[in-house]
């Protein structure tokens, strides 16, 4: 097999790793041979750059259920192995194709051979190749503490894809994986080497969730997610909508509407950017979040005690609670106010912040604004 081949069958499998803020979103990206496999991804820092998405091989011998690539599975396979990989996105970054590269892979032969064919690819583009761009390194199940302080120095972000919330939804996805022992303690070492070592500082952690094939609620995931940016410092997690795979055991179970997915990601950006505690979320007697409207307007309905806001007086943290209104727009009011009050919901169109979604909500000037509708409570 070619090396475009390789890409092509290596870049296709990494797709389903969400790695980035913006990887998935094909409109956006890089149209020709190599490029169909090229993301723009949102770096720690706010950048935004183009990444290469990459399994170094797709040989597995897990058996995850909902899996493209899982054992078994009768599909083309092919590896790259260290120095074909590092060299081939030296080619890709020098041609200006992409400024980042995401290494996940298979497990063959054992986690800890695989994270090592991982590494090496790693030190060679820091090594031989000079690269000084993003990398984000997948760590592999079971991962021990050298390796992964060695990913850590290698790489400006590593991850390890939970895929469940607990033990026991996992058992409804693989029978050869072990939460805890494999994929849990990565991240927990991972943490601690960041703690204790100065040269990791900035060095940062993402997971993964599918959501919908184990039966777990959204209660369930996102309990699981507060912890982890409680006691490891997780700097994000990402959901994916379960979609069947034909000739997997789960191709006849149920896909998972997007919207759910969705929900999931408003809810963890109003812990990560708004201020809410898992505790403010609203969920249905299955523990699930509502689908017709997004969380913080749910949470808005049943907290009425807490509206009308007056606009010209609020704090950040009461305008980061009206529907409608984000981070960036919240700073833009209490940057206007120093010199004008808000007079008129026009005024919240100007700045940015979805006027019609907050109107109910505020007050300017002790009125209600003239287009306010009633209080949807």
């Amino acid at each position: 097999m070619d090396i475009q081949d390789k890409l092509d069958l290596l870049g296709s499998a990494a797709q389903a790793d969400l790695a980035c803020g913006k990887c998935g979103e094909g409109q956006t990206r890089v149209r020709d041979d190599v490029g169909r496999w090229i993301y723009p991804a949102v770096r720690p820092d706010g950048k935004t750059v183009k990444m290469l998405k990459i399994l170094q091989t797709n040989a597995c011998e897990k058996d995850c259920f909902y899996c493209p690539t899982r054992r078994g599975r009768d599909v083309p396979r092919s590896t790259f192995q260290p120095e074909e990989l590092a060299a081939t996105f030296d080619q890709i970054h020098r041609a200006h194709l992409a400024e980042a590269i995401f290494i996940s892979s298979g497990v063959a032969g054992g986690g800890t051979r695989t994270m090592e064919r991982m590494l090496a690819t790693a030190e060679l583009l820091r090594g031989k190749y000079d690269f000084r761009g993003y990398i984000h390194l997948k760590l592999m199940p079971g991962a021990q503490d050298a390796a992964i302080e060695r990913a850590l120095l290698l790489a400006d972000r590593v991850s390890v894809n939970l895929e469940a919330p607990s033990s026991e939804h996992l058992a409804k996805l693989s029978s050869t994986k072990r939460y805890a022992e494999e994929l849990l303690a990565p991240l927990q070492i991972a943490k601690k080497l960041i703690a204790r070592n100065p040269a990791l500082a900035g060095k940062t952690m993402t997971t993964q969730f599918v959501v919908g094939a184990a039966d777990e609620s959204d209660r369930d995931i996102l309990a699981r997610t507060t912890q982890l940016y409680r006691e490891l410092e997780l700097a994000r997690a990402y959901f994916s909508a379960f979609q069947p795979i034909e000739n997997t055991p789960l191709e006849n179970h149920a896909p998972t509407p997007l919207v759910r997915e969705h929900r999931l990601y408003q809810s963890d950006f109003l812990f990560r950017k708004y201020g809410f505690a898992f505790a403010d979320l609203i969920f249905d007697p299955r523990g699930n979040l509502a689908t017709e409207a997004d969380p913080k307007t749910v949470w808005a309905t049943h907290h009425p005690e807490f509206f009308p806001i007056v606009l010209n007086r609020a704090s950040k943290e009461q305008l980061l609670r009206i529907p409608g209104i984000g981070p960036l727009s919240a700073s833009r009011i209490l940057q206007s106010r120093r010199v004008t009050k808000f007079t008129a919901i026009e005024q919240l169109a100007r700045i940015g912040a979805d006027a019609s979604r907050a109107a109910p909500f505020v007050l300017m000037n002790g009125r209600a604004p003239a287009r306010q509708l009633a209080l949807p409570f």
